[in-house]
């Protein structure tokens, strides 16, 4: 789950780290309200789910309240393009309106889980500012990484090594260290899987604050935070993801144009691949999950018939906790509750396999069999150079 980078400095604020005094508009006319109380200077800045705002020109300078009410009026409304958005773009609805201030040092800080060593890992640079993504693959170097000790959590050793490799000031260094460990302390509370500040500036009045921020959380963690739920913003996610959300499936939509619906994370993953191996593209990742009923194939389906760059779908089940006979009725149910005009190729095996296969001969559409992954992967290609069903 993600959020605003104005929801996220909330959180923030309430662990005691330092932001920038500002607040939301949803108009020009509260923009400028908002910019007549910080007096002075202001950024105007969009929000979305998405980085690189400044370079899209979702990103403003005000100097007076008036300049604040134009620079709003620019930007909300405006359908904002970025490297993150991809070409379609998102549509601002909200910006933050910031006191500004004169900065002296931008740095990097941020927080993610390290797979390899299941821990998380504490990332900074003082190329501060920029993409952390354009560093890694330009200048690697710059990075400096610490692994946290999950049992242990961050270790003030840590926090000193971190603070001496930015070349952190004395004057500064105390206030850094709070930050820092504070940053660690949220991302363990809210069951962060970002929790990343870029820029991390330093003012020419000696303040350590985040000027931006990012935060994702860990879905499979959400009952633990209630608080959450009504920071998510259904406008900056995927329709189909949100209503897949609905209906407790795991979709994700990809760039390509053969749908794929099975049963386990691993099994998607391996088919995704196989896809790519006989030549096509996945169009989504989509897990039913072991435990699925007739009723939650039938909405699956349903899903991916919405995906208008689906040309082919490739089902390919495995029947152990969930039956091949209680797929195939949640096929058949979907394709005579809805128009299907793209070919549909099966690959079943395990429980009740000869039952499943016999439903789908009822059915009143013609489905194609595979014999294993790869025929159903082959089969699903074919289909779409001949433009057969």
């Amino acid at each position: 789950m993600k959020i605003h980078e104005y929801q996220a400095k909330e959180i923030l604020k309430a662990y005691k780290i330092p932001v920038p005094k500002g607040n939301v508009a949803t108009t020009p006319t509260e923009a400028c309200k908002i910019a007549e109380e910080l007096g002075g200077t202001v950024v105007v800045k969009a929000q979305i789910h998405a980085g690189g705002r400044g370079k899209g020109g979702g990103v403003k300078l005000a100097h007076t309240p008036a300049e604040a009410t134009k620079a709003a009026e620019e930007i909300i409304g405006m359908t904002l393009i970025t490297h993150q958005t991809g070409p379609e773009g998102r549509l601002v609805k909200r910006v933050l309106v910031e006191e500004g201030m004169k900065i002296v040092k931008e740095l990097y800080l941020g927080i993610v889980i390290d797979r390899a060593s299941a821990s998380p890992v504490i990332m900074a640079s003082e190329a501060g500012g920029m993409d952390i993504e354009e560093i890694a693959e330009t200048s690697p170097e710059k990075i400096i990484k610490e692994t946290i000790d999950i049992s242990a959590g961050i270790m003030p050793y840590q926090v000193r090594r971190m603070a001496f490799a930015l070349n952190i000031k004395k004057e500064i260094f105390k206030d850094f260290s709070l930050l820092l460990t504070n940053l660690y302390k949220t991302f363990i509370e809210m069951d962060c899987s970002i929790a990343e500040i870029n820029p991390l500036v330093i003012t020419d009045n000696g303040r350590v604050l985040a000027l931006d921020a990012k935060m994702d959380f860990d879905d499979n963690a959400q009952y633990r935070h209630k608080e959450l739920i009504d920071l998510r913003d259904f406008d900056e996610e995927e329709p189909l993801e949100v209503e897949a959300s609905r209906h407790r499936l795991n979709y994700i939509k990809l760039d390509g144009n053969i749908g794929c619906m099975v049963n386990g994370a691993g099994l998607a993953m391996g088919t995704m691949d196989i896809i790519k191996l006989a030549g096509g593209e996945p169009a989504n990742f989509l897990d039913v999950g072991g435990g699925a009923n007739e009723e939650m194939v039938e909405n699956a389906f349903k899903i991916l018939m919405k995906d208008k760059n689906v040309k082919a779908v490739f089902i390919n089940i495995f029947g152990g906790i969930l039956r091949c006979d209680v797929l195939a009725k949640g096929v058949k149910q979907a394709v005579e509750n809805i128009k299907v005009s793209v070919p549909v190729i099966v690959r079943m095996e395990g429980t009740n396999f000869e039952e499943g296969k016999e439903i789908l001969k009822s059915a009143d559409f013609n489905f194609i069999i595979a014999s294993g992954m790869m025929d159903g992967a082959q089969k699903a290609v074919a289909t779409l150079k001949t433009g057969n069903r």
